[in-house]
């Protein structure tokens, strides 16, 4: 399956600002690219590309005084098919993590596990541990909060959520990443694109989400519990502790957001646009090699493969 994805947005600077952009695909997925996800400054202004701890791709930047301007967008293949789902996958003993997911323990900034430990551990402590205990934190969350833009806050943390039922796709993120971390269980924290392919419409305004990857089976395993559903072409584009490691843009300044749109659709082979509804013979035919699928990991010096010592897939 061919698809179009990208992401516009525009600021208005009174003064030069420093800024650093995450609106790249994550390495993992970069080799599905047809065309590269560069990102286009107007004006063009200088732009100088890294690696995060976290193995995303940045860039980094000055924007000028007045409107600026980055846009990315690019075309990717996609299998089409569904987020796996593994029933039988395991957590892991502590004694046994690989190193690299230790952090993904420990409570971050949105994601208190102090506050939360009681509560994670009355609501899911007799749940038989794995992938389904994990689902059921999911559960727990999609139930629990109320979804409304019109709520939506910055500086919201995950016991916050807890506390007062409503927000946003971080907020339903970052409370089952602390519920899941309280539980022993390494979560973080994702952003990127999620599509609409295989629904119907109507469609609501397309626009950048969040949700968790939980390391099960030895591997990061995708769970939404914002949508609580399995979706075609989810495509990541930064990992994290929670938002403040993963943020579109961050400025060293003020800077109000002018326009922001967000698009991801299939296209043919000629990049004209396609509906996004699937026939049941086309879904058939997709799902037939349902199941897991892995990309490589990621070494967050170079983007690159991963050379680890410890067990990966």
């Amino acid at each position: 399956m061919r698809i179009r994805l990208g992401v516009e947005m525009a600021y208005d600077f009174a003064v030069p600002t420093p800024m650093v952009a995450m609106l790249h695909v994550r390495p993992e997925r970069a080799g599905a690219l047809e065309t590269p996800d560069l990102l286009q400054a107007d004006p063009p202004v200088p732009v100088q590309a890294y690696f995060d701890s976290f193995g995303n791709r940045c860039t980094r930047l000055t924007a000028p005084a007045g409107r600026f301007t980055m846009r990315v967008d690019a075309m990717m293949q996609d299998d089409g098919r569904l987020d796996p789902v593994l029933p039988d996958a395991q957590e892991h003993p502590i004694e046994g993590l690989p190193e690299h997911v230790l952090p993904f323990l420990i409570g971050s900034r949105y994601c208190e596990t102090e506050l939360l430990m009681q509560d994670a551990w009355r609501l899911f402590a007799e749940v038989e541990p794995g992938w389904g205990r994990v689902q059921a934190i999911c559960d727990f969350v999609h139930n629990h909060v109320a979804f409304d833009y019109m709520q939506a806050r910055a500086t919201r943390t995950a016991a916050e959520a807890f506390a007062e039922r409503k927000g946003v796709c971080r907020d339903y993120a970052h409370l089952a990443v602390a519920l899941c971390r309280c539980m022993n269980i390494p979560a973080r924290y994702c952003t990127g694109y999620i599509s609409d392919i295989g629904l119907e419409p109507p469609y609501a305004e397309m626009d950048l989400a969040a949700w968790m990857e939980v390391w099960l089976d030895g591997a990061w395993r995708t769970f939404d519990p914002r949508t609580n559903d399995r979706r075609r072409g989810r495509v990541l584009m930064g990992v994290g502790r929670d938002a403040a490691d993963v943020p579109l843009a961050h400025i060293f300044g003020p800077g109000p957001l002018a326009a922001f749109k967000v698009w991801i659709h299939r296209v043919d082979e000629d990049g004209n646009d396609l509906p996004n509804q699937l026939s049941d013979a086309e879904k058939a035919m997709i799902d037939v090699a349902d199941g897991p699928r892995h990309h490589p990991p990621v070494d967050a010096a170079t983007g690159g493969p991963a050379t680890l010592i410890s067990a990966r897939s």
